[in-house]
Protein backbone atom coordinates (compact mmCIF):
# COMPACT_ATOMS: atom_id res chain seq x y z
CA UNK A 1 0.00 0.00 0.00
CA UNK A 2 1.86 2.99 -1.26
CA UNK A 3 -0.94 4.54 -3.27
CA UNK A 4 -3.27 6.96 -1.53
CA UNK A 5 -6.58 8.56 -2.39
CA UNK A 6 -6.77 12.21 -1.38
CA UNK A 7 -10.25 13.73 -1.48
CA UNK A 8 -11.88 17.06 -0.71
CA UNK A 9 -8.98 19.02 -2.13
CA UNK A 10 -9.72 22.62 -3.15
CA UNK A 11 -10.29 23.12 -6.86
CA UNK A 12 -7.57 25.77 -6.82
CA UNK A 13 -4.90 23.40 -5.42
CA UNK A 14 -2.06 22.60 -7.80
CA UNK A 15 0.09 19.51 -8.04
CA UNK A 16 2.92 21.55 -6.56
CA UNK A 17 0.78 22.51 -3.54
CA UNK A 18 0.10 18.83 -2.88
CA UNK A 19 3.72 17.83 -3.48
CA UNK A 20 4.82 20.40 -0.94
CA UNK A 21 2.38 19.05 1.63
CA UNK A 22 2.99 15.32 1.13
CA UNK A 23 6.76 15.48 0.58
CA UNK A 24 7.13 16.32 4.28
CA UNK A 25 6.31 12.64 4.92
CA UNK A 26 8.53 11.01 2.31
CA UNK A 27 9.46 10.77 -1.34
CA UNK A 28 6.59 10.98 -3.82
CA UNK A 29 6.72 8.59 -6.76
CA UNK A 30 3.68 9.95 -8.60
CA UNK A 31 0.89 12.47 -8.09
CA UNK A 32 -2.13 12.96 -10.34
CA UNK A 33 -5.00 15.36 -9.80
CA UNK A 34 -8.08 13.90 -11.47
CA UNK A 35 -9.67 16.36 -13.89
CA UNK A 36 -12.94 16.50 -15.79
CA UNK A 37 -12.28 15.25 -19.31
CA UNK A 38 -14.27 18.04 -20.95
CA UNK A 39 -13.53 21.12 -18.85
CA UNK A 40 -10.07 20.09 -17.57
CA UNK A 41 -11.18 21.40 -14.15
CA UNK A 42 -10.10 19.52 -11.02
CA UNK A 43 -12.68 17.05 -9.73
CA UNK A 44 -11.50 17.64 -6.16
CA UNK A 45 -9.45 14.50 -5.63
CA UNK A 46 -6.11 13.00 -6.56
CA UNK A 47 -3.98 9.90 -6.24
CA UNK A 48 -0.51 9.99 -4.72
CA UNK A 49 1.95 7.13 -4.72
CA UNK A 50 4.86 7.25 -2.32
CA UNK A 51 8.14 5.36 -2.65
CA UNK A 52 8.02 3.90 0.88
CA UNK A 53 4.97 2.17 2.34
CA UNK A 54 5.69 3.39 5.88
CA UNK A 55 5.84 6.98 4.65
CA UNK A 56 2.42 6.54 3.02
CA UNK A 57 0.96 5.16 6.27
CA UNK A 58 2.45 8.08 8.19
CA UNK A 59 0.98 10.59 5.71
CA UNK A 60 -2.48 8.97 5.98
CA UNK A 61 -2.40 8.98 9.78
CA UNK A 62 -1.27 12.60 9.95
CA UNK A 63 -3.08 14.29 7.06
CA UNK A 64 -6.52 12.63 7.12
CA UNK A 65 -8.91 15.32 8.40
CA UNK A 66 -6.23 18.03 8.30
CA UNK A 67 -7.19 21.49 7.06
CA UNK A 68 -5.61 22.27 3.69
CA UNK A 69 -6.38 25.58 2.00
CA UNK A 70 -9.64 25.84 3.95
CA UNK A 71 -10.91 22.27 3.36
CA UNK A 72 -10.64 19.15 5.49
CA UNK A 73 -8.70 16.51 3.52
CA UNK A 74 -9.75 12.88 3.20
CA UNK A 75 -6.64 10.73 2.93
CA UNK A 76 -6.90 6.94 2.69
CA UNK A 77 -5.38 3.91 1.08
CA UNK A 78 -6.40 3.78 -2.58
CA UNK A 79 -8.56 0.81 -3.52
CA UNK A 80 -7.65 -1.15 -6.65
CA UNK A 81 -9.27 0.26 -9.77
CA UNK A 82 -12.25 -1.75 -10.96
CA UNK A 83 -12.62 -2.66 -14.61
CA UNK A 84 -15.13 -0.39 -16.26
CA UNK A 85 -17.85 -1.95 -18.33
CA UNK A 86 -17.87 -1.05 -21.99
CA UNK A 87 -20.92 0.15 -23.90
CA UNK A 88 -21.38 -3.31 -25.43
CA UNK A 89 -21.40 -4.93 -21.97
CA UNK A 90 -24.43 -2.84 -21.00
CA UNK A 91 -26.51 -3.56 -24.11
CA UNK A 92 -27.47 -7.02 -23.00
CA UNK A 93 -27.68 -8.65 -26.43
CA UNK A 94 -30.33 -9.31 -29.05
CA UNK A 95 -30.00 -5.76 -30.30
CA UNK A 96 -32.05 -4.00 -27.64
CA UNK A 97 -34.01 -1.07 -28.96
CA UNK A 98 -37.73 -0.38 -28.91
CA UNK A 99 -38.87 -3.69 -30.33
CA UNK A 100 -39.44 -2.29 -33.82
CA UNK A 101 -37.90 -4.97 -35.93
CA UNK A 102 -38.75 -7.84 -38.19
CA UNK A 103 -41.40 -10.16 -36.91
CA UNK A 104 -43.22 -7.62 -34.78
CA UNK A 105 -46.98 -7.43 -35.15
Amino acid sequence: MRKMYVGNIPYSATEQDLRDLFSEYGEIESLKIIKDQFTERSRGFCFIEMVDENDAKKAIATLNGKDFMGKSLTVAEARPQQKRRSFDDRRGGYGGGMGTGRGRR
